[in-house]
């Protein structure tokens, strides 16, 4: 793959594709959607978020239009197991759609900040969401979310940072993660890997002085 030379530079990461493989980004043809359903699996198992995510298919027969999301009754949102302020906010996510507009020919000509600025008008739409968005739904292949704990513990763990201030610790995960542009989504792919994945640590016992 074509970013592979240019992140195997770091040795970190290099020893990740090896352990790996290639990823490829695929995108998603329903954007609106996609936020619906980031929106409903937020700080869930990912076994709910899949029950959770059918029973709202189920609810329409197939995937809805944002028309028939903002048209169902609040109540018949709530008995598919989401929460107050999840079905508002799915139901912002589709009335932004209906009233500006959010599809591939319109974002396509944004930057990311841009779209960041642009999807983050929503309430209940954060910039992590739309990092994710721009990363796994329009497969944009330069976007890093420092903001994300399983990035900053990876970084952390990978590179050995020590510095206690948060504010430091993620100005140096932002300086390590520059060194991957132009390829940071793909380097974010194998940081999250590697969490869920850590390498076995065993630990030595102290030698008697």
């Amino acid at each position: 793959m074509h970013y592979v030379k240019h992140l195997s530079k770091d040795e970190k990461l290099k020893k990740l594709i090896r352990e790996h493989g290639v990823f490829e980004l695929k995108g998603q043809k329903n954007l609106c959607l996609y936020l619906c359903y980031s929106i409903m699996s937020q700080q869930l198992s990912t076994k709910v978020a899949k029950v959770i995510k059918q029973r709202f298919i189920d609810l329409y027969g197939g995937e809805p239009t944002p028309q028939q999301v903002v048209s169902t009754p609040f109540e018949k949102l709530r008995a598919i197991g989401l929460s107050n302020a999840k079905v508002s906010y799915v139901q912002n996510v589709a009335r932004f759609e209906m009233e500006h507009g959010m599809d591939h020919k319109k974002l396509s000509k944004m930057s990311n900040e841009d779209v960041i600025a642009y999807l983050t008008q929503i309430k209940g739409v954060g910039r992590w969401t739309t990092e994710m968005l721009l990363m796994f739904a329009l497969g944009r292949e330069d976007v890093f979310a420092p903001d994300d704990l399983g990035l900053q513990n990876a970084i952390i763990g990978l590179y050995d940072l020590r510095h206690r201030k948060k504010k430091i610790m993620i100005s140096k995960i932002v300086k390590i993660a520059e060194q991957w542009s132009p390829y940071r989504t793909y380097a974010c792919m194998y940081l999250w890997r590697w969490k869920d994945n850590p390498p076995l640590v065993t630990k030595q016992k102290p030698k008697k002085a």
